[in-house]
């Protein structure tokens, strides 16, 4: 942590057991999550009506890079079930945090604009030049829409382009073709 971490104890008498308890409690946050900047805890015992019952609140303000993630867990007895439960919500929030630090958009995969400049219907694959001049082959698994049968030279189409394996080199072949409908022969 960068910096300290603050332990502050209202209206109660403070004990080492319960500072020690909560170290171990943030401890194991840190061990989740290591770049914790700050974290604060509070646990009080807010001034009641006698007939309430003693009840805890604890408040957990831990920094992490770019925000902050603050608990409030009031109402009970026991003030370390209250840490439990503040603590359990804390990590559950800073497990969210870290998700939305993580989330990558998936990459997709560039399409890529050619022509078919060869297709065999009888054997099943053919040809398209892309924008680049290269030369890729297809097969007719790989045709998405329209189906092969309807593709003819000359079509303008979409595709992906993967490395394949053709005589013992690498060459690149054309994945999930498909054309637009408006260039489908009627």
């Amino acid at each position: 942590m960068q910096s300290p971490l603050q332990i502050t104890i209202r209206d109660i008498t403070s004990s080492d057991a319960l500072e020690a308890h909560i170290r171990e409690k943030v401890e194991k946050l840190e061990n989740f999550f290591d770049h914790l900047v700050s974290c604060h805890v509070v646990v009080e015992m807010p001034h009641k009506h006698h007939h309430q019952g003693k009840e805890f609140n604890v408040r957990i303000h831990i920094g992490v890079p770019g925000n902050d993630i603050v608990v409030n867990r009031d109402h009970h007895q026991d003030p370390y079930v209250a840490l439990r439960d503040a603590f359990d919500a804390a990590k559950r929030r800073l497990e969210d945090h870290v998700r939305r630090m993580q989330h990558k958009t998936k990459a997709h995969v560039a399409d890529h604009i050619g022509y078919v400049t060869r297709i065999f219907h009888d054997e099943g694959y053919g040809f398209i030049t892309g924008q680049d001049s290269v030369e890729r082959y297809f097969h007719r698994d790989n045709v998405i829409d329209p189906s092969f049968e309807r593709l003819q030279e000359g079509d303008e189409v979409k595709f992906i382009e993967e490395l394949g394996e053709e005589m013992g080199a690498e060459s690149p072949q054309a994945k999930r073709v498909s054309i637009g409908k408006h260039h489908l022969p009627e």
